[in-house]
């Protein structure tokens, strides 16, 4: 149980003197390009499901 509250220990001093968390401003950066990826990726997805959707359709209506 030593290791184990050593470790802890450890972990913290190191989230707390050695880690470089970023500004406000760089959060708040990375959170609007991760959105704006997300929903770019989000509309080819659909496009291509769309695309798929009506070619299917097409290929039954040829055939009935």
């Amino acid at each position: 149980m030593a290791n184990f509250a050593e470790y802890i220990k450890e972990s913290f001093t190191e989230l707390k003197e050695k880690v470089t968390w970023p500004t406000w401003s760089e959060l708040q950066n990375s959170a609007v390009i991760t959105l704006v990826a997300a929903l770019i990726i989000a509309l080819i997805v659909f496009a291509m499901d769309e695309s798929a959707g009506n070619l299917i359709k097409l290929i039954y209506k040829s055939f009935a």
